[in-house]
């Protein structure tokens, strides 16, 4: 590890205020902090990648259902963040974040154009914030780019050019030659090979610092490969075409099977644990196990008081 010490180091931290739930949700509230030490270190771990590993502050919360979008929000920022500080792998900085975009969850798959816009706006709202959050003054780094889907329509670049704010906005398909050392990427709703080929080219480049792939669509267990990182994932588990729990995972944190009545951790795995073989991919049907049999066995004690 180099360090960087001696001299007085200017860094921000990310502050939430705590508002009521239903104002987090739509309208959520931060302010920076201008925090100065004469002692704070900027590491940098050698890698044969030569990834840089960025101190953002923030820390991950432990394993618990989000009740608000902000919450969630706030969540998958602190997971991906401690991620990038210390990734499973370092030589592979490459990492995943992945929610249902939209509170309407059956909306995420109705294939309609209403539904795909949607789930694209609210993509944008994540990644703007997800930005703001790793470089709040971009002038003083890292620097950070967000790549879209080369398949992505005009509408949604020059939608990404207006929100993502202190940015570099690429797609896919451009020449990305460009991007710089330190670079953090953000690669959101990828939805090809071509793009998560990409992706994970430019995280074993050596050059960019990491790369992040925000909800990609279309993707198989290939897709990315099992040495990069799930900062965050949550996925409603379904029993009786009714939500009735969770998995989910906030890096460092294990993964967690949460039941949604009584928000207790059912079961909790580590990546070798739950990971398809080879891959970056869960395997739910164990998770869907556990929750099927809680229901049931509640469903039976409920039964037998009455």
């Amino acid at each position: 590890m180099i360090g960087i010490k001696g001299e007085l180091i200017i860094f921000f931290q990310l502050s939430v205020s705590l508002i009521s739930p239903a104002a987090q949700a739509f309208s959520p509230s931060t302010s920076t902090l201008l925090t100065f030490s004469s002692n704070y270190y900027v590491t940098r771990e050698l890698t044969t990648s030569r990834a840089a590993l960025f101190n953002f502050g923030g820390e991950s919360s432990s394993s618990q259902i989000p009740n608000t979008i902000n919450e969630r929000d706030n969540q998958a920022i602190n997971a991906v963040k401690a991620a990038i500080r210390k990734p499973r792998n370092p030589s592979m900085p490459l990492f995943e974040c992945e929610f249902p975009a939209l509170q309407a969850l059956n909306k995420l798959g109705d294939g309609s154009l209403r539904s795909t816009q949607e789930a694209e706006e609210a993509n944008l709202v994540f990644v703007s914030k997800l930005a703001k959050a790793i470089a709040p003054a971009p002038f003083l780094g890292p620097k950070v780019s967000l790549l879209v889907s080369s398949s992505a329509s005009n509408s949604f670049k020059a939608g990404a050019k207006s929100k993502v704010k202190g940015a570099s906005i690429y797609s896919m398909k451009d020449d990305l030659s460009d991007i710089g050392d330190d670079t953090v990427c953000i690669v959101t709703m990828p939805s090809s090979r071509i793009d998560y080929q990409t992706a994970q080219n430019l995280a074993t480049s050596g050059t960019v610092a990491a790369v992040i792939v925000v909800n990609g669509f279309a993707k198989d267990p290939k897709s990315v490969p099992g040495s990069a990182t799930m900062a965050y994932y949550l996925k409603p588990l379904t029993y009786n075409s009714q939500v009735a729990g969770y998995l989910t995972r906030s890096y460092p944190a294990k993964w967690a099977v949460i039941d949604t009545t009584t928000k207790k951790v059912l079961a909790s795995f580590s990546d070798e644990e739950i990971l398809v073989k080879g891959t970056n991919t869960p395997d739910l049907r164990n998770s869907g196990r556990i929750i099927q049999r809680a229901v049931d066995e509640r469903a039976i004690k409920e039964r037998g008081s009455r």
